[in-house]
């Protein structure tokens, strides 16, 4: 029983290092950017993207895999060379990068927070 206590307390440690505040993105200076998605991934913690818009290339953090499937936006709608309109907020430090709030794909918005 201690041992699997352990384990279980190691492990939920290991994910919140792993996991990142939503502090380190700027709430105060939205963004609404269009591009072209150059690569993504479906992946936990979570998803991405990396959109090039206006001769930049964000890279564009998402909601879980299973948040975004469960609301509609599936794997394959982030296919490289589609277009995709994103809401979010910069982030503080990496000026290339910035949390998405929702993203519309083909005319369908999916809010991921």
């Amino acid at each position: 029983m201690k041992r699997w206590f352990l384990f279980a307390a190691f492990a939920a440690a290991a994910t919140a290092s792993a996991h990142h505040g939503w502090s380190e993105y700027n709430a105060d200076k939205p963004l609404q950017l269009s591009g072209t998605i150059q690569e993504a991934g479906y992946v936990q913690p979570h998803g991405w993207v990396r959109l090039k818009s206006g001769g930049k290339t964000w890279t564009v953090v998402l909601a879980p895999p299973g948040r975004m499937e469960s609301r509609g936006l599936s794997k394959e709608m982030l296919a490289v060379g589609g277009t995709a309109n994103v809401y979010g907020y910069p982030h503080r430090t990496k000026p290339d990068e910035m949390r998405a709030e929702r993203i519309t794909i083909a005319n369908k918005t999916t809010e991921l927070r």
